[in-house]
């Protein structure tokens, strides 16, 4: 079981999003706790297009997720919002399945026009999941370095901003550690 999951709406095996998304849970690493990622990528087509909820890939990550205390959720902006193929999976995963998790969501596009994407697409997502969003972050394109994994955010402000928002996460499943405890 790990403790984060990285879930990637990237239909891109190499996407910006997702080096970022996996450069967070790298931060994350830092402090002690687990991370895995699930893509989009990792699922056939068909068990996607034909919302095959009883897929044993599908099965496995709505188990895996449900496990997770907490998930960061990395998107390209298509169309002023996330993926269709990452609609398209967490619509065959059981409702509410990010019941009482902090969420991290993670945006790249290719411009500042995008910003709010995250408020207005991926969060509420996140709500009707049941999740508790955290501010998220939105990342130009130009400022991720695709040749360098291990450092992949080029800009100052913007790298700052994702580990703020990383600590912000890591805060939040402490929080909640902690609350299950006293319980």
């Amino acid at each position: 079981m790990s403790d984060i999951i990285i879930l990637s709406g990237s239909p891109s095996r190499k996407s910006r999003s997702l080096l970022a998304a996996a450069y967070a849970g790298e931060l994350v690493k830092q402090q002690g706790f687990t991370a895995d990622v699930i893509s989009i990528t990792d699922f056939k087509p068909e068990d996607l297009v034909y919302a095959r909820f009883d897929s044993p890939a599908i099965v496995v990550a709505g188990k895996t997720i449900e496990n997770a205390k907490a998930l960061i959720i990395a998107s390209p902006v298509y169309k002023a919002s996330y993926t269709g193929v990452l609609k398209a999976l967490l619509d065959v995963l059981p409702q509410g399945i990010f019941t009482n998790k902090p969420v991290l969501p993670i945006m790249t596009g290719g411009s500042p026009a995008h910003l709010l994407a995250i408020d207005y697409a991926l969060k509420p997502l996140i709500a009707n999941l049941k999740g508790e969003s955290l501010q998220g972050v939105y990342i130009c394109d130009q400022h991720i370095l695709k040749d360098n994994p291990t450092e992949p955010i080029a800009e100052e402000d913007t790298a700052a901003r994702l580990k703020a928002q990383t600590n912000h996460l890591i805060e939040a499943i402490r929080r909640n550690d902690t609350v299950s405890l006293v319980k």
